[in-house]
């Protein structure tokens, strides 16, 4: 029984959750039934804590929250109790290994199996009436992908937040290990229940380690030099690094069926690793005639003001779909934040309709110019070095520094070529999903390209928009080399909803790597992880009027 003070102090803590998080309506009482043990097929039990309205009596829905991080820590409750003060019934479950749970914990193994076990025995207890919806967001949003397409009978709602059905893009893009991203969160989930700050909360020593690390070769052992003791994450992420490595199929849902998944809700953010394929996820439900809408705001993952607007989200998609009460009838399936403009976009599709698919060509003298170029022959040539890669700056990543940032040093190095537009007369909105066309002839097989969209001010400041990578290797069939040895690469890059301002200019970027972003490409071909030393790439980039590199922006209509 807690005393008088932790009462005083939970109390103290619900209310600044209800004010922070902006639950609507009045903090309603409740009660937690602790350590409820729910027995998996194996034998394992997990164990889970029960928010319940005060008073209540008789069979409720659930809204069930399945968690790594600590069903009693900050990231837990941050979910669980800003629900319940609204009134609903909350079950938060540490997931297999975690805090009290049974069995071994291994990222994205065993989250189908358990959570569809976990459904099966919350539905079986006499204070659920059979309706379950999920929430949470992240690796939250990993467990109701992985339960949400199969269950029987389907859920009642999900709320898909910062997250993705394919689940590994924030870990692989194109071909390429995201290195830091997987090492950052390697370091979280190795230490988090030996340390004491909150999961996901970086500090100044677990930066230091970081950064040894990260120039640690090889790589295979960098889970111990951050985490103090080997990491079966990290070394599933080296081990089954390679293009199609069916380790990772168990962890990936995009190919389910559709049919089974209940109404969802989905906030993401233009800087959160995720957001790429959460839209495709999201167009995948709409085309499908699922009931489904996004928000996207100018947030990178796990920022407060993201974190706030996911269980707003939440508590109106359950208010809806758990007891029928709809407080924004008139809601567009696509909300999202202008960035540059501050300004919500509220359309009914993604990719928005209003936008048209424009081609700014990469000119000789280091242009860029709706017009295809007119030279016979113009390439722009670096050398990358795996011993010294180019470094990568900002962007969607899972710890800062993110989000943008000057990249004017970058833009300096001789393994960085740029090509600048014209200054803008009038705002230019890009709003929809980007590419690029870079016709490459590279020294080695084994390479990538690294393509950067940047908002160049008055002053020179080059801010980054959206990138994109992609990883060749000799058996890359849709980028062969040609009689000429010229590789025709195709490269998505992040999508956006962004205004360049008038008196600005656009800027590409073509590098060979972004380094610790992603790992320095050796150029030899061995596996990333095992690599100790690389070799020097030269890198020709093409763009003449038979080789019109280019990129490919969404530019919103008046």
């Amino acid at each position: 029984m807690r005393t008088p003070l932790a009462r005083r102090a939970a109390a103290a803590r619900d209310a600044v959750l209800h004010r922070v998080l902006r639950v609507p309506g009045e903090a309603q009482p409740y009660v937690r039934e602790d350590d409820l043990a729910a027995p998996m097929r194996d034998g394992v039990s997990l164990l889970a804590d029960r928010y319940v309205p005060q008073g209540s009596t008789g069979p409720q829905p659930v809204v069930l929250v399945r968690c790594p991080y600590g069903r009693r820590g900050l990231l837990g409750q941050v979910f669980a109790i800003p629900l319940a003060l609204r009134g609903f019934q909350v079950l938060v479950q540490s997931t297999r290994g975690t805090f009290g749970s049974g069995g071994e914990f291994r990222p994205f193994c065993h989250e189908q199996e358990d959570g569809l076990d976990t459904l099966e025995w919350v539905r079986a207890q006499p204070w659920c009436d059979g309706r379950v919806a999920t929430v949470g967001a992240s690796y939250f949003g990993h467990t109701q992908w992985a339960v949400a397409p199969y269950a029987d009978p389907p859920l009642a709602a999900s709320c898909l937040d910062i997250t993705a059905s394919r689940v590994t893009a924030a870990f692989y893009t194109d071909g390429v290990p995201n290195l830091q991203n997987a090492l950052g969160w390697t370091q979280s989930i190795g230490t988090q229940e030996r340390g004491v700050l909150p999961p996901l909360v970086p500090n100044l020593r677990h930066a230091l380690l970081m950064r040894r690390a990260l120039r640690t070769r090889p790589l295979q052992a960098a889970d111990v030099t951050v985490a103090g003791s080997p990491v079966q994450f990290w070394r599933d992420f080296c081990e089954h690094a390679g293009p199609g490595d069916g380790h990772w199929v168990q962890a990936d849902h995009q190919d389910a069926d559709l049919a089974a998944v209940p109404p969802t809700s989905m906030v993401s953010g233009w800087w959160d690793l995720f957001a790429a394929e959460q839209l495709r996820d999201f167009t995948r439900l709409q085309r499908a005639g699922k009931d489904v809408r996004i928000t996207v705001g100018p947030w990178m993952h796990g920022e407060p003001p993201q974190i706030a607007e996911i269980v707003a989200s939440s508590v109106r998609w359950l208010d809806r779909h758990l007891d029928g009460v709809d407080d924004d009838p008139g809601r567009a399936p696509v909300r999202l934040y202008l960035q540059g403009a501050d300004r919500w976009l509220d359309l009914a599709t993604w990719p928005p309709t209003e936008s048209t698919a424009t081609a700014f060509h990469l000119q000789p003298g280091g242009g860029l110019d709706t017009a295809p170029p007119t030279a016979e022959q113009a390439a722009s040539t670096f050398v990358y070095d795996p011993a010294d890669p180019t470094p990568g700056v900002g962007g969607p990543l899972l710890f800062r520094p993110a989000k943008q940032v000057d990249n004017a040093a970058v833009e300096a190095r001789a393994d960085v070529v740029t090509f600048t537009g014209p200054v803008l007369t009038a705002p230019l909105d890009l709003v929809g999903e980007l590419s690029a066309v870079v016709h490459v002839r590279t020294q080695l097989p084994h390479t990538d390209v690294f393509v950067r969209i940047c908002d160049v001010d008055a002053q020179g400041r080059s801010l980054n928009v959206a990138d994109g990578i992609r990883g060749l290797t000799p058996d890359t069939a849709d980028a062969a080399p040609d009689a000429d040895g010229v590789r025709e690469v195709a490269v998505s890059l992040f999508p956006t909803a962004y205004r360049v301002p008038a008196g600005h200019r656009l800027r590409v970027q073509v590098s060979g790597g972004a380094f610790p972003r992603y790992r320095a490409n050796p150029g030899t071909g061995e596996p990333f992880a095992g690599a100790v030393s690389g070799t020097p790439n030269r890198i020709e980039v093409l763009h003449d009027a038979r080789r019109p590199s280019r990129v490919v922006l969404p530019v919103l209509g008046p």
